[in-house]
């Protein structure tokens, strides 16, 4: 038995096979069609999916690229139809929420299930392409693409998704087409191959070229094809599709028992026949001259080998981002996602990130188990870009400068929020640190602020805040915020997170840096009553959560109000405003402060 409830040969592939799509469309285009590579085709044809219906405004169209092995049937069409590759996701109610949203999915160029590719016939000469296929690259796959949403009247997307190779079409699409989309989420992706990715596609691709099948591409009319080299290199992918940790779980418990299949590749082991399993019937559904085009194309996308040219690429762009990686992908490793975060950020546009905790590797965005926060996170960002795209929705926002609630928006109501928003300014741009919930963003955000960003490390309040339609970043302050330009913002608040924190001096330093001006509260362990538990011999309860007590608060750090003005003059900063606070009652303390407040606000600048 496999090591753990799931069947030996289950994977992110198990729903797809090579049978006809009971519901796929053609598009054709007379040629010539140019290529940025110098080719052209003679013709085009694009075979593609669409559910749901067009809005008679035409601004409810969200187009999904598939990754490398997918093709246009990213979902089911009704309970009849077979499962989609994106099932998941895509479907009447579900996050890509098909009753609300008319959403288009096709088979890319170069590839092999209805799309104009190397195994379709070339009509100057009655052949199939084959090798006279002409190299293409990421740029004329989203070209294709786009001359179809054309084809359909939809002059703007509301939004683009792309998962691993669609990521990188997303990338290209949002940086060469700006203002044709309103917002990308790329999720499993990166501005380009990594060397040791590129690595496993040339092994790939040399598999695939060795095998005595090949003829040098020109196998069509041969008895038996490159099967060998097609499923090796299927093998190789799906190595680094998974993770060490799923690949222990699935396997090691019977590693040494490995499953008699038919086949004629090594089945020793369970690992073998699981590899075994998927090479097989891989090359049941897959073109090998496709592979070589698709995975040629895909290691030559470079959106930019550093931040600066990053930052360039991206500034082209005028579309919200939201950006997801999974923390144990070793194909497109976070890392990745976090340059073109940074990129995003030092070019101020609209970003949202979240790195989510998995043991699934790169196949995680295809599978269930990380679906609540990954699934949470499309949700929001479809939903909110709705939202913004209807004018009469942002000028009502516009109106609710009193701080007042949008509708169905409850605020949970803190006093010191209050006092830190009587702090700033309107129409000031605005950083939150440890932003929580988002609950002084949502609140500043109906005040008319148009910049908020807020930073947040758990990944639960990330997903809170994307559902309140804000910008967020799943990032570490500890490690400062080389993500932020200098004085990018106007303040830079730090909200009762201060004894949080590890790095004090670099977080005070760097919200200086980024800000004009930066807000920070604190519990004020001068406090007489927070003294009186010390005098009694126990720890004092500055953490007002349920349940928090010394054991397990995230409090690390225990400071005074006099402590901290002692720290300002070392450090040379100024403070300009200085509110003590009783946090029960929101009254400011303006006699003996540093024994009756036990909140502290203070407005801090070079």
């Amino acid at each position: 038995m496999a090591a753990d409830n799931n069947d030996l040969f289950d994977s992110s592939d198990s729903v797809r096979s090579g049978k006809p799509l009971a519901h796929v469309q053609v598009a054709s285009f007379p040629g010539p069609i140019h290529l940025t590579t110098g080719g052209l085709l003679p013709e085009l044809k694009i075979a593609y999916e669409t559910y749901g219906e067009l809005s008679p405004n035409k601004d409810n169209a969200v187009l999904i690229f598939h990754a490398l092995s997918g093709d246009s049937h990213v979902a089911a069409h009704d309970d009849k139809d077979d499962p989609g590759w994106w099932d998941l996701l895509v479907g009447p109610g579900k996050s890509v929420d098909t009753n609300r949203y008319f959403v288009i999915c096709a088979n890319v160029l170069g590839g092999c299930r209805g799309t104009t590719g190397p195994d379709s016939v070339n009509p100057q000469t009655g052949k199939k392409y084959g090798v006279d296929f002409p190299p293409i690259n990421v740029a004329d796959i989203v070209d294709v693409q786009r001359r179809l949403v054309e084809s359909l009247g939809i002059e703007r997307l509301l939004a683009i998704i792309g998962g691993s190779l669609g990521g990188l079409m997303a990338l290209d699409w949002g940086t060469r087409y700006p203002e044709s989309v309103a917002g990308i989420a790329a999720i499993a992706t990166g501005a380009r191959m990594t060397t040791q990715a590129l690595a496993f596609d040339v092994v790939a691709r040399n598999a695939i070229m060795s095998d005595p099948h090949f003829c040098g591409g020109e196998y069509y009319d041969k008895e038996v094809g490159p099967s060998t080299g097609l499923a090796i290199a299927r093998m190789l992918g799906h190595i680094t599709y998974l993770s060490q940790e799923s690949m222990n779980r699935k396997f090691n418990a019977d590693r040494n028992v490995g499953r008699k299949i038919d086949t004629s590749f090594e089945t020793k082991f369970s690992v073998g026949s699981y590899l075994a399993y998927q090479g097989d019937k891989f090359v049941e559904r897959f073109d090998a001259n496709s592979y070589l085009t698709l995975t040629l194309a895909l290691d030559a996308f470079d959106l930019g080998s550093d931040r600066d040219r990053l930052a360039a690429a991206l500034r082209r762009s005028m579309c919200r981002w939201l950006f997801v990686s999974f923390s144990s992908d070793w194909l497109f490793p976070s890392f990745q996602a976090r340059e073109l975060v940074d990129a995003a950020i030092s070019s101020d546009k609209r970003v949202s990130y979240c790195n989510i905790k998995s043991d699934c590797g790169h196949d995680a965005f295809l599978l269930e188990n990380e679906l609540p926060v990954y699934g949470g996170l499309v949700r929001s960002f479809l939903h909110h870009l709705s939202l913004d795209w209807r004018p009469e929705y942002a000028e009502r926002r516009r109106k609710l400068h009193d701080g007042s609630r949008l509708p169905n928006a409850p605020f949970k109501h803190r006093l010191d929020y209050d006092r830190i928003l009587s702090l700033i300014p309107p129409k000031t741009k605005i950083l939150d640190l440890g932003c929580g919930k988002g609950e002084l963003l949502e609140r500043l955000k109906a005040r008319g602020h148009e910049r908020l960003v807020g930073v947040e490390m758990e990944e639960s309040l990330v997903l809170k805040c994307a559902e309140k339609g804000l910008d967020v970043l799943q990032l570490d302050m500890n490690d400062g915020l080389k993500s932020f330009s200098d004085h990018q913002f106007d303040f830079v608040v730090l909200s009762k997170t201060l004894q949080t924190i590890r790095n004090v001096e670099v977080v005070l330093e760097e919200m200086l840096r980024v800000g004009t001006r930066a807000i920070v509260s604190f519990p004020n362990l001068g406090y007489r009553k927070f003294r009186e538990e010390l005098d009694a011999g126990r720890a004092p309860r500055t953490d007002p959560r349920p349940g928090k007590s010394w054991y397990n608060t995230s409090d690390v750090r225990f400071l005074t109000l006099l402590d901290f003005e002692e720290y300002c003059r070392m450090k040379g900063y100024r403070i300009y405003r200085k509110v003590p606070m009783d946090s029960l009652s929101g009254a400011i303390v303006d006699v003996n402060e540093n024994e009756n407040a036990d909140m502290v606000i203070v407005v801090l600048g070079r």
